[in-house]
């Protein structure tokens, strides 16, 4: 009688060890369940917040980005170079970069968009040439080709579209000019070439953060601006890089919720492939 007591409490004694490791996992799954949702959730929200920021239909920059919430962009003349910039065409969403020689530019979450605007077939439209094409683009398109012009890196000298064009004013003449500049300019001159803005707060359409760097320097340039209420702002940039490439709409990495919006702040600005301060950014003469 006394083994079969003790056989019997054994048993019970097993039976509610293996009820509570039972009990365990099944609270520890339905944790996990829980967790797994959350996660899911805020994903779900934080992808919704992004694609409430981008229109994947939209033509041009403008078309294909909003604004967030709050937040309306900055009022430009129909003829100011930021409104060129907004009015940018882009290639249909989810295009990767390509190179110039046709190779395509993995996208490991660098760009969100890309401009399109051939490059030619030659290794020249890297980062500040892709700056200086778009000035010269926008300069040619409001025929003001006596303000056609950018320094040489060797003398620090202008060299001017119409005295290059020799009558000729077309725009396979214009192309021509702008790879000759390609040549012979860079990051170095065209720093020395623009004004310093002093302050991140009167960022504009257009401005330019520059590094010449030893050897190598990058730029990217301000393709929109917007501002809320209280009066601060926010911005988006674009690039070329290293080897020659089409040039491209950068996600911001730093603020995924805000992508491809960057905030106007002081210190310093980290892009997907290099790293400016606010001190950095400059802007055309007009």
């Amino acid at each position: 009688m006394r083994n079969l007591t003790t056989h019997t409490s054994k048993n019970i004694a097993f039976f509610l060890f293996i009820g509570l490791i039972c009990f365990a996992c099944a609270n520890e799954q339905k944790q996990t369940s829980v967790q797994t949702k959350e996660i899911a959730l805020q994903q779900e929200t934080e992808k919704e917040i992004e694609e409430s920021l981008i229109n994947p239909k939209g033509k041009t920059i403008q078309e294909r980005f909003h604004t967030p919430k709050n937040y309306t962009r900055v009022a430009l003349a129909k003829t100011d170079f930021g409104s060129y910039l907004r009015k940018l065409p882009l290639k249909p969403f989810n295009s990767k970069v390509k190179y110039f020689d046709g190779r395509e530019k993995y996208n490991d979450n660098v760009y969100i968009s890309v401009v399109d605007m051939e490059i030619g077939t030659r290794d020249l439209q890297q980062c500040a040439d892709a700056v200086m094409r778009l000035r010269g683009e926008f300069l040619f398109e409001q025929k003001r080709l006596q303000d056609i012009h950018f320094n040489f890196l060797s003398d620090g000298k202008p060299r001017y579209f119409k005295k290059y064009a020799k009558g000729d004013h077309s725009y396979k003449k214009f192309r021509r000019y702008m790879n000759y500049i390609f040549a012979y300019a860079n990051t170095a001159s065209l720093r020395k070439e623009l004004s310093k803005v002093n302050n991140i707060q009167d960022i504009q359409v257009g401005d330019v953060f520059i590094q010449q760097g030893n050897p190598y320097g990058h730029a990217v340039i301000v393709v929109d601006v917007a501002k809320n209420e209280q009066g601060e702002k926010i911005f988006m940039i674009a690039q070329s890089y290293m080897p020659a490439q089409e040039t491209q709409i950068l996600v911001n990495t730093q603020n995924t919720k805000l992508s491809p919006w960057y905030k106007a702040k002081e210190g310093t600005l980290r892009t997907p492939e290099w790293t400016f301060e606010s001190s950095d950014l400059r802007r055309f003469k007009d």
